[in-house]
This record gives structure tokens, C-alpha cells and sequence, in this order.
């Protein structure tokens, strides 16, 4: 396999960024180069370079976005950190089925990847009894596939479920587990970027975009805040990745005390919008 040049790695930059808000560091070079080799071979190409030199001399829509789905992280698993999805049953939703009364409480997953934080979140609202419904995106369409056919392998099942859990949520289909019914008509899944406008006026009571905006420009990673205080109720609540930061209170969100990762609106945006 022939070695991506300093342009191509210059330029996968630049696409990464203006379609994705997503930066791709120079320690990154080999990984992107062992990511984007399985592409070259799905797509008819040689090699890494010669699928480039396709690219850049005529620009492909769906090759541009094979290549930024191969370059995304999708790292993930069930039950993450753990704290927010104690959070969520254990207080938020409690509190907000109080709040709402008849009405359903309305999720929102963006950036649930291959689904594990998705299916991790509908599992914790099912037991707490309440009538929710779950809507899950992400920018990379073949993850968003895999979450909405709710099949896993049995690493990956095991990996943050518990036994329980798993028996409770999940049935055995030869050698992969299926999330059963009851909890996959909670849920809907869909490809979408997040630093587009948003298709719809939906708000959601929860957000969760945790491990999603660490790796972005910090402009997209500002436009991508926007967008998610647009879809939030005003007394709803943001979950961020536990190493992930608000930078300036002059924006949209504030951390709650005693709850990492956990955000409100600030009452300056509250204000505004009224």
C-alpha cells in the first residue's frame, strides 16, 4: 500500500472539518491510513492514494462521506461511565414525569454511534416505567444501521451490561443478541449531522451528546451547541461526556453542580428565548 502523502493528509483534513466539524491531528496519520484501506478495497481502488487522487480530482459525494464515516471514532459500549444513566432513572425522569403528567417524554441520542449508549438509555428509562420515546442519530450512516437492527455480537453485549440486563433486554439469535421488541419500538434511529439545521421543530425534554464534540473545531463545536440548545425544552437537561467542557458561561448551557457531565440552560438564554 502506497504511503498517503503530507496533501492528501492536508486536505482529508479540510474534509474532515468542513463536512464533519471533526479535527484529524497529524498523530493520527497511521491510524487514518489503516482505517481508509478496507474503503479503498469496498470501493475498487488499489490503494489508499490512488482512491485520494479519485477524490480530489473528482470530488464524489458518497466516496467523501465513506471516507469521513472510516475516519470517525466509533468507540463505544453499554452503560458508559454509568453515572448519567443512574442520573436519568434515578432523578431526571422521576422529576419530569411529575412535571409533564399525561404528556411522553421525549429523548434525543446525537452521536449514538453503533447504539450501545442509545439502547443504554431506553433500558433505563423502560424500568423506571415511564413513557418515553427515543430518538437516535449520528453522522455516520453504517453505525446508524448496526444501532437500528439492535444486533450485537457477544463482546460486544457483555461489554458494560450486566447479566441481567442482558437476559432482560436482549434475546439470543445464533451466535449475536437482538434488542427485543418492546424496547426497539421506543426507539427510532437516523442519519444526521449536527451541525446541519434541523429538519424539524422536535424538542426533547433529555439530550445526550456525550464523547461527541471533544474532537471538534472549537466554531463547529460552538454551532453544534447551538443546534442542540435550539432542540432542548427550556427546562430540559444536557448530558455531555464526562471530560468534556462548556468553555465560557457566556454560552448556552451550565454545568450542575455535583453532576458531571450534566448541563441546564443558562438564565441568560432563557431570557432571550422569552
Amino acid at each position: 500500500m502506497s504511503a498517503m502523502t503530507p496533501e492528501d493528509f492536508e486536505k482529508l483534513q479540510a474534509l474532515l472539518a468542513s463536512r464533519a466539524g471533526y479535527r484529524l491531528s497529524r498523530e493520527r496519520l497511521s491510524l487514518a491510513e489503516h482505517r481508509l484501506g478496507p474503503v479503498a478495497r469496498r470501493e475498487g481502488f488499489e490503494t489508499v492514494s490512488a482512491m485520494l487522487h479519485a477524490l480530489w480530482s473528482r470530488p464524489v459525494a458518497s466516496l467523501g462521506w465513506a471516507v469521513i464515516e472510516s475516519l470517525l471514532n466509533p468507540e463505544t459500549w453499554f452503560n458508559r461511565d454509568r453515572a448519567p444513566f443512574q442520573t436519568l432513572a434515578q432523578d431526571l425522569l422521576p422529576a419530569l414525569v411529575k412535571a409533564r403528567g399525561d404528556r411522553k417524554i421525549h429523548i434525543w441520542s446525537a452521536g449514538c454511534s453503533m447504539g450501545q449508549e442509545a439502547y443504554s438509555i431506553a433500558m433505563a428509562a423502560a424500568e423506571t416505567g415511564a413513557d418515553f420515546d427515543l430518538h437516535a442519530t449520528d453522522l455516520n450512516q453504517r453505525a446508524v444501521e448496526k444501532a437500528r437492527s439492535g444486533l450485537y455480537t457477544t463482546f460486544e453485549i457483555q461489554r458494560g451490561l450486566s447479566a441481567a440486563s442482558m437476559l432482560r433486554w436482549f434475546e439470543q439469535t445464533e451466535d449475536q443478541w437482538r434488542a427485543r421488541p418492546d424496547l426497539r419500538q421506543t426507539m427510532t434511529f437516523a442519519a444526521a449531522n449536527l451541525l446541519d439545521e434541523p429538519a424539524d421543530d422536535r424538542r426533547f425534554d433529555i439530550v445526550f451528546c456525550r464523547n461527541v464534540l471533544g474532537e471538534m473545531a472549537p466554531a463547529q463545536r460552538a454551532r453544534a451547541l447551538d443546534v442542540l440548545e435550539q432542540r432542548l425544552v427550556d427546562d430540559g437537561c444536557l448530558f455531555l461526556g464526562q471530560d468534556e467542557r462548556v468553555e465560557s458561561d457566556t454560552v448556552a448551557f451550565r454545568a450542575v453542580t455535583g453532576r458531571p457531565g450534566l448541563y441546564v440552560k443558562t438564565p441568560s438564554t432563557l431570557s432571550r428565548a422569552a
